[in-house]
């Protein structure tokens, strides 16, 4: 058993950490843009799959990892695992249906409410002791899946035709664009320092810094990395403000 994960603000990281804990703590979890993610799903034959939903679908990062890795999963069972901030239809099903075209044996799916990370929106935004009891809350229920895992009873959420009706229909017609390809949109401020955090942290290799300050290439997973760690707040992608920034360890 394996877990394999993409991960911005850590929420998706800490929900697959504790299922893991709870069905094989010796399980070892491994970031999806790690060069050992690929051998290590080729070492094992059961794979947990985590990511957080965009837009009702599953992030262009872990698309194009299971396409470019396309011949590792004939055979492996794969659960798949998403977090989300409000609502996700069918965001286990968008992935599983790709690994299916793949031979992979899809075991089943779970979604789990998380704290919103979209840094630059006050959509979605909570207060801090909602979000710890959001958290509490996730703990609960991935503490329930993993005894109806442990008894054969795998959760299906997300993966029913009907999810994939409320998917497509409550988000991904309407920003389907969104979520095709890497983005271009990341926008960099003139009150970058040029640290080079978000550059070393970039889990799909977006950023860099040339001439004193953080350079996009256009590759943008979404994933908020960068702006909830930037010292200076001088990184923006749907909005044009840092709100809150958002990152789990605030949360326990």
């Amino acid at each position: 058993m394996i877990g394999i994960y993409m991960s911005g603000t850590g929420n998706t990281k800490h929900c697959l950490e504790k299922l893991l804990s709870k069905l094989d703590p010796k399980a070892g979890i491994i970031p999806v843009n790690s060069p050992e993610a690929v051998t290590a799903i080729r070492a094992n034959d059961e794979i947990y799959l985590a990511y957080p939903t965009q837009f009702s679908n599953m992030p262009y990062m872990v698309r194009d990892f299971i396409q470019t890795n396309k011949d590792i999963w004939a055979g492996k069972k794969v659960f798949c695992l998403t977090t989300m901030g409000a609502f996700s239809g069918d965001g286990t099903g968008c992935c599983a249906r790709v690994l299916k075209k793949y031979g992979a044996i899809i075991t089943g799916g779970l979604m789990v409410k998380m704290p919103d990370s979209v840094c630059d929106s006050k959509l979605l935004k909570k207060s801090l002791e909602e979000n710890r009891k959001i958290v509490r809350e996730a703990d609960v229920k991935l503490d329930k899946a993993a005894a109806a895992i442990k008894e054969s009873r795998n959760p299906r959420e997300g993966l029913s035709f009907f999810a994939h009706i409320a998917g497509l229909f409550g988000q991904r017609l309407w920003f389907y664009k969104k979520t095709t390809g890497y983005s271009s949109k990341l926008k960099i401020s003139d009150a970058c320092a040029g640290c080079g955090l978000c550059a070393k942290n970039c889990p799909a290799g977006n950023l860099s810094i040339k001439d004193g300050r953080a350079v996009s290439a256009g590759r943008c997973a979404m994933c908020y990395k960068c702006i909830s760690t930037c010292p200076k707040q001088a990184v923006t992608l749907l909005g044009d403000k840092v709100c809150e920034q958002v990152r789990f360890e605030r949360y326990v």
